[in-house]
């Protein structure tokens, strides 16, 4: 004899399964301080060109030296990762992970740092 099933009848509950974005993108603000930062580096000379890329799982945003060759730097948004380990990655140009975070400005640092130049009195 099977046993009885707790609760009323017809409770029986099943989750609907919650919609993913067909893609995923930079929000105005992130994007406003990503091309700032890409402005002041053309401006620097020391990046040329530009790619974003939309996926479903992720945006990636990467800078070039020259467009024929490896991104010099990749920033990426993955929300997937928000509640692990920060849905923000800066790659180097071989692939390495050079930063992770939660915040946007936070792993934009090391590329904010090539920027500053010692002043002399």
């Amino acid at each position: 004899m099977a046993a009885p099933a707790s609760g009323p009848p017809g409770a029986n509950v099943i989750a609907f399964p919650g919609i993913r974005p067909l893609q995923v993108g930079f929000d105005r603000i992130e994007l406003q301080r990503i091309l700032d930062l890409y402005g002041r580096m053309v401006a620097a000379g020391q990046w040329r060109d530009y790619a974003m890329d939309f996926g479903r799982d992720a945006a990636n945003f990467s800078a070039f030296r020259r467009a024929a060759e490896r991104p010099q730097a990749r920033i990426e948004k993955r929300p997937a990762l928000r509640g692990k380990q920060g849905m923000w990655t800066l790659f180097g140009e071989a692939g390495q992970v050079l930063k992770r975070g939660h915040e946007l400005a936070g792993v934009l640092v090391p590329l904010e740092r090539r920027l500053l130049k010692v002043v002399e009195d």
